[in-house]
């Protein structure tokens, strides 16, 4: 009986393990009514922002993208549409989703 349980234990944890231990990362969905021509993700700890992520590519107005992030941790987020205009998030948690609006107009 031991060892039975001492199994499910083992691939409980593997399971569970195998759900999370993925490649941090970080959805972001655009909900800003402006498509976004610019994004940027930068560690919370940094001075200064990363290159643009979206390269030729566009995130549309109602889309999402995940972006992989090389280490967990939090992270900040800045979005410009095409008129310049930019939106910013800080300390967003890795492994989670957050939505661009209006409102993180800055």
């Amino acid at each position: 009986m031991k060892k039975i349980m001492s199994g499910i234990i083992v691939i409980t944890a593997v399971v569970l393990c195998l759900a999370g231990c993925g490649e941090p990362s970080v959805t972001i969905v655009n909900n800003t009514g402006f498509d976004i021509y610019f994004l940027y993700v930068s560690h919370a700890n940094s001075d200064g922002w990363e290159e643009d992520v979206l390269g030729n590519n566009i995130l549309e107005n109602g889309n999402s993208i995940q972006v992989s992030l090389p280490r967990g941790g939090r992270w900040d987020i800045k979005l410009e549409d095409e008129d310049g205009d930019s939106y910013t998030k800080y300390g967003i948690k890795a492994n989670s989703q957050t939505v661009f609006t209006l409102d993180d107009l800055d």
